[in-house]
């Protein structure tokens, strides 16, 4: 059942048992206005509904509007006096939050619903005075939930199905209302309004634009960078790490009610620690480019402050922040570096990395992080608790088929052609022990000559000797190489088949 459907539930249940006081929480009327005209149609309860704009109309029953020069609460007290049994529905209330003027008029129009039997519900987003408080009960009116999305998706797409290009599919709304979370009915439906009339109609290519409105509705926090990216980018290698996030992408986005049914959470994210310039960064853009999510840079040493209680402030406008522009991926670079802050007796930066530890585990909003690390010696064991990452990766220098893949990739899109199978061959024997950056750097030295040159065929000899001059990293630091490798064999997942 959608939270509309339980609040509504809720308040027919509520007129029923003549409760006198009825608060609904809510930022959108226009949907409890909805649900106000439903309950009327579908019932026998009529009631009096107020707003500054159209004043006082009757729902249910006759459905007319009543004109009056009286003072709302005023009115109001009156028509109680008068009858029985009455249901009245304020739509604008003043500050009901503390004593004042308007409180106290209200009190007394309570008192007078409580001695005829009457029900006044009021529909507001303040936190009511105690007193008010204490002649009835609140219903909170959240956000649109899954199911409502996915409906509201899909009677958008047969209202304009006809007049444009719609080539969603049940798995596209699907995911359109993952991205959706968080907005109003009414700004879903004027963000799906304008993906339609900008894109002339709606393209499954285009659907990760649907989130960055997100940014410009909520307060940016210092520490989270929005990173753009290439959706064309083609990432060779990883098989296996592709292969879990394909996997993981469909539990990622189920709606929230068939994971709480089965009481499984979404995927949290990765740890990948690896050999550098092996693609541990590049994870992060694979993820938000497979899955179509935003991805954001999280700088946790940024929020570290001089002042007492800046940096635990600053965690959590970070941390509220992201969880604002969920469903997202965040990236965490160099995670050890940050956690060293913890050492030489550091308190604040214990409290701040706690918290952070903290909301690793027990958030429940879908933000899948990918946080990267080069020295695993740095890296505290409560960081592989289960339950903080889904699973801990290890990428080390890619082997025969991965180089292959990975030359093949940069000779075509940067030197514009095509190698032989023998030069890929030779080449693949000479780049063992190489790591991605280091084929990256070698090849594209030469296409920075075949540009000033103005050649546009392979000069393998050039290429041959652009590797040859290369240190790979393997050798300039084979301690760590050694070290990470070792490791990863035996506390990681090789992202590699």
């Amino acid at each position: 059942m959608s939270n509309f459907a339980e609040a509504k539930k809720e308040l027919i249940n509520y007129i029923y048992a003549r409760t006198p006081l009825v608060i609904i929480h809510s930022d959108e009327r226009e949907r409890v206005e909805r649900m106000l005209n439903e309950i009327s149609s579908e019932t026998q309860i009529s009631m009096l509904y107020y707003t500054d704009a159209k004043q006082v109309k009757c729902l249910g029953a006759k459905g007319d509007s009543i004109d009056t020069e009286d003072e709302p609460l005023g009115y109001f007290l009156k028509q109680l006096k008068k009858q029985r049994s009455l249901n009245i529905v304020l739509g604008d209330v003043r500050r009901i939050s503390d004593d004042n003027a308007y409180s106290r008029e209200l009190m007394n129009m309570l008192y007078m619903a409580k001695e005829n039997n009457g029900v006044v519900v009021l529909i507001t987003t303040d936190q009511a005075w105690s007193r008010i408080l204490s002649f009835g009960m609140v219903i909170s009116l959240d956000l649109p939930d899954s199911n409502e999305r996915v409906c509201q998706i899909q009677k958008f797409i047969k209202i304009y199905s006809g007049r444009f290009t719609i080539d969603w599919q049940e798995k596209d709304i699907i995911h359109a209302a993952a991205l959706l979370r968080g907005f109003s009915e009414i700004q879903i439906e004027n963000m799906l309004a304008s993906e339609i009339i900008g894109n002339r109609g709606l393209r499954r290519d285009k659907i990760y634009k649907l989130t960055s409105q997100k940014e410009r509705l909520y307060t940016k926090a210092g520490a989270v960078q929005h990173i753009n990216i290439n959706r064309t980018y083609k990432v060779s290698g990883m098989d296996r790490l592709k292969k879990w996030l394909n996997e993981k992408k469909r539990i990622f986005f189920l709606p929230e009610e068939q994971l709480d049914e089965y009481e499984i959470s979404a995927p949290k994210g990765i740890l990948l620690v690896g050999v550098p310039g092996c693609g541990k960064s590049l994870t992060a853009k694979l993820v938000a480019q497979e899955w179509e999510l935003p991805l954001f840079r999280f700088d946790i040493g940024s929020v570290f402050d001089k002042w007492v209680g800046e940096s635990e402030k600053k965690m959590r406008e970070a941390l509220q922040f992201i969880e604002n522009m969920s469903p997202c991926v965040l990236w965490i670079d160099e995670i050890e570096k940050v956690l060293s802050t913890t050492d030489s007796g550091n308190e604040t930066g214990k409290r701040v990395l706690g918290e952070f530890l903290f909301w690793i585990q027990e958030s429940s909003n879908k933000v899948f992080m990918v946080a990267t690390a080069n020295n695993v010696k740095a890296l505290p064991y409560e960081l592989y608790r289960k339950g903080r990452f889904s699973e801990v990766f290890y990428a080390g220098l890619p082997n025969a088929k991965e180089r292959r893949c990975v030359l093949e990739q940069y000779i075509t899109g940067s030197l514009k052609c095509s190698p032989s199978d023998a030069l890929l061959e030779k080449l693949v024997n000479m780049t063992d022990r190489y790591s991605y950056a280091d084929i990256e750097t070698a090849v594209k030295e030469v296409a920075q000559h075949m540009l000033i040159q103005e050649k546009n065929t392979i000069d393998a000899e050039l290429l041959v000797r652009s590797i040859e001059s290369i240190i790979p990293i393997s050798t300039i630091n084979n301690e760590l190489v050694s070290e990470i490798e070792e490791w990863g064999k035996e506390r990681a997942i090789n992202v590699s088949i």
